[in-house]
């Protein structure tokens, strides 16, 4: 990591707002007495956010000085961290992401347009709207290429969607965040593919759309009539617990038993021993009893207890 140092020009002084403030002290409050300097990172990052997204040396003496820290172990942290900016940023500041899937959907060309637009990187432009800096992931890979400005993500850039929402935000207009071409969340890019009738007839994400705010009563029903249309008819006891059985059984866990084939043996887990004791209660009341107890559903091959004191199969 390059050395981090602190701006040459800084402010005289730093006062957390009123507001802030109060929020400090509950922060503060989370820790036990006498270790109040976990809560330094929380505070630091409070303190750059009301000073325009950058961190001055009078704010990392306030905090110090609040939890009892001494300065250099604040300085340590805030010159460690590259989320903290130590000089100052533009009124929109870009955090581009440069890892490995947005630089293969196309972010050398959003690079390329901000070395154009705005400078290099951690240049601020003139009129102090924009700085910009390249960072790694930023965890929303599925929709490549994308920017975090300030504290939000604008996601499937193009060159020319994105300096679109620049100027609209240097001229004060709204704009949208998340993706800039219309996607909803991290839906496939092509549009949903799969579940369109549980997901809406417009094919948006969400129990209904994501045009209005479904209520809890509408996404129930919602379900209901998604259930209703698409899944089959319950299943016998038996058979629902055989199935569940045969899952349980090959988990690698619990006791071992012998399954009957040769030199191959399988894991019983402790779920897959109550499903055995209920598929033995259901074979019962079915009427499936026999001498030394009851059998097992088809397809399932009885424990090696039930072997044992079935005389037939000693």
């Amino acid at each position: 990591m390059s050395v981090r140092r602190l701006a040459e020009v800084q402010p005289p002084s730093f006062a957390f707002t009123p507001e802030n403030e109060a929020w400090c002290e509950e922060i503060a409050k989370k820790y036990p007495e006498g270790r109040q300097a976990s809560a330094v990172i929380s505070l630091l990052w409070r303190a750059q956010k009301q000073n325009d997204y950058w961190l001055p040396k009078p704010a990392i003496e306030d905090v110090a000085q609040r939890l009892d820290m001494p300065y250099i172990r604040v300085l340590e942290i805030a010159t460690f961290y590259s989320m903290f900016n130590l000089s100052p940023v533009g009124r929109f500041y870009i955090q581009m992401c440069g890892t490995t899937p947005c630089l293969l959907a196309g972010s050398d060309s959003i690079k390329a347009f901000l070395h154009e637009r705005i400078g290099e990187p951690g240049e601020v432009t003139p009129d102090g709207d924009f700085s910009w800096t390249e960072v790694e992931c930023l965890g929303a890979c599925c929709n490549a290429p994308m920017v975090q400005i300030n504290d939000d993500y604008y996601e499937d850039l193009t060159p020319e969607n994105f300096e679109e929402l620049l100027d609209d935000l240097a001229a004060g207009r709204p704009v949208k965040v998340g993706s800039q071409t219309g996607r909803v969340t991290s839906e496939p890019a092509g549009g949903l593919t799969s579940l369109t009738s549980f997901y809406g007839s417009d094919g948006r994400s969400g129990p209904l759309t994501c045009k209005s705010t479904p209520t809890p009563g509408d996404r129930a029903a919602a379900r209901l009539e998604f259930a209703a249309q698409n899944v089959p008819a319950a299943e016998p006891a038996g058979e629902r617990l055989k199935q569940e059985a045969k899952m349980e059984w090959g988990k690698p866990k619990g006791s071992i038993v012998e399954t009957g084939t040769k030199h191959t043996s399988i894991a019983i887990s402790d779920e897959g021993k109550r499903l055995e004791a209920e598929m033995q209660n259901v074979a019962v009341k079915a009427g499936g009893a026999h001498q030394g107890g009851a059998s097992a559903p088809p397809g399932i091959e009885p424990s090696s207890s039930d072997r044992q004191s079935d005389p037939k199969k000693s």
